[in-house]
């Protein structure tokens, strides 16, 4: 009979296996049963209503933000913001050699062009004188004034009627390194224009960049325009003209002027300037024989910055060949001048070295006297008695 407790040893071993593994088996078991029983992140109450807390107020700060946005009485924060650079642009325009009034840097490489002008009762009113950068009045012959014109900034289309050439004009001229235009001239002058290498613009060997108009009877009638007289430099190779310019300075009213009425004596009445001086412009309003002075071109009475009056000996020159006596100013040397600018009026010396050196206008202490920029008009007068000014 088999005992109920005897095993195999084949039971036994699978017994004991069974004995090993289960414990292992339960252990690895209760480890992952733990793992998945146990209780995931709970919040508290109190945690609860801080976070609700926490979100009202953040709802209630973005509404807050969107509201005062659109709002029309919202507060502006000032800012502080860069100011841009404000760059000036760098004028092209210098200051005119001939007249200190700024202009294009080509109008300085033009030629300074001459242009003899005709005063006689007959020849006015003028043309172009109003716009010439500095005019010379002299007198001619007979008591007779004549002017000669320098243009280089402007170029106005008539100008004349244009006359004959005299040597101190010529001389003045050369100062400038000036072309010379004129009709024909006195013996003395046709001589010394060739003697001296003068720019000649002589409308008896160019006539065709002259004109003579029909309203007026010879001799009174020819006229020219700078834009033919520069066409006729170019064609002669005339070009820049190098010149020492004045010394300028900048206009400056007299707030009291203390020269506003120059009254000058050249011959009778009938050729005598007068000046009167207008605050508002800083120009001195010219009148000749009684009555403003006005340009055909402009129909604006002439109207320059600067008056100059220079005292000058004056003869009668040498008898020419037609029994005629022409006037003769002693150019090179020295005398008195005045300076009328501003409203007031400086006294001192001008000088003139040679035919071909510039005139200089220096006060009494001998320091250059400057000029302001614009038109000058310059007379020649023989003594400082025929200058006459007051307030």
């Amino acid at each position: 009979m088999q005992d109920d407790n005897f095993k195999t040893p084949e039971e036994i071993a699978n017994q004991e296996n069974d004995q090993v593994a289960t414990p292992i088996l339960n252990k690895e078991e209760d480890k992952v049963t733990k793992m998945a029983k146990k209780p995931k992140f709970k919040l508290t109450k109190k945690q609860i209503i801080v976070l609700i807390i926490a979100l009202v107020i953040i709802v209630a700060g973005i509404a807050a933000f969107l509201f005062l946005s659109s709002s029309p009485h919202k507060t502006v924060t000032n800012k502080v913001v860069p100011k841009k650079q404000v760059i000036k642009p760098v004028s092209d325009l210098v200051p005119s050699n001939l007249t200190g009034l700024p202009v294009n840097p080509s109008v300085n490489k033009l030629p300074v062009t001459a242009v003899m002008v005709e005063n006689s009762l007959a020849a006015r009113p003028q043309s172009g004188l109003g716009q010439a950068g500095v005019v010379f009045e002299a007198l001619a012959e007979g008591g007779i004034t004549r002017f000669m014109a320098l243009y280089q900034d402007t170029a106005p289309t008539y100008v004349g009627p244009v006359r004959s050439a005299r040597p101190y004009f010529v001389q003045w001229a050369l100062g400038f390194d000036a072309a010379y235009a004129h009709v024909g001239g006195s013996p003395l002058a046709l001589s010394d224009i060739q003697a001296w290498g003068v720019k000649d613009l002589n409308q008896f060997y160019n006539g065709s960049y002259y004109t003579r108009i029909t309203s007026r009877y010879a001799p009174h009638n020819v006229y020219t325009s700078i834009a033919n007289l520069h066409n006729l430099e170019a064609q002669k190779g005339f070009g820049q003209s190098v010149f020492t310019s004045w010394p300028r300075t900048p206009a400056s009213p007299l707030k009291n002027p203390t020269a506003t009425k120059i009254n000058l004596t050249l011959s009778v009445p009938d050729y005598n300037p007068s000046y009167v001086y207008d605050p508002s412009t800083n120009s001195y309003n010219r009148s000749e024989g009684g009555s403003p002075q006005i340009g055909t071109d402009t129909n604006k009475q002439i109207s320059p910055k600067v008056v100059i009056a220079m005292v000058i000996p004056e003869s009668n020159g040498p008898l020419d060949s037609s029994g005629a006596y022409y006037s003769d100013y002693s150019t090179i040397g020295s005398g008195q001048v005045y300076v009328f600018q501003n409203g007031g009026v400086e006294t001192g010396q001008w000088s003139k070295s040679s035919n071909t050196a510039q005139i200089n206008f220096t006060n009494n202490n001998g320091q250059p006297l400057k000029l302001i920029p614009g038109q000058v008009w310059i007379t020649a007068v023989v003594s400082s008695s025929y200058v006459n000014y007051s307030n």
